[in-house]
């Protein structure tokens, strides 16, 4: 946990003065894709939602302002979530 004390928080306001993950909270480190390095906050989420990855919305996509980026669950593991690309 000490390596995420430094790192952002997916949604998170760019002027945060604390944009890092909260105590308590269950992260997934995103890898690839415009979001590269950034944290997920996944705490409450089920196992089923887990396994389904995410869309998250960015501005710096492939698709621009409205746009998502699409991440999912590494098999082997599932802490980190590797980029599998964008859509519109």
């Amino acid at each position: 946990m000490d390596e995420l004390i430094r790192r952002r928080v997916y949604g998170a306001d760019h002027d945060d003065p604390d944009p890092g993950p909260r105590p308590g909270h269950e992260y997934r480190e995103l890898v690839g894709g415009p979001l590269d390095g950034l944290l997920l906050d996944v705490t409450g989420w089920t196992r089923t939602r887990l396994g389904e990855g995410a869309a998250l919305g960015t501005e710096i996509g492939s698709y621009g302002p409205g746009g998502r980026t699409l991440y999912g669950p590494r098999a082997a593991d599932s802490r980190l979530w590797d980029w599998e690309g964008d859509t519109p």
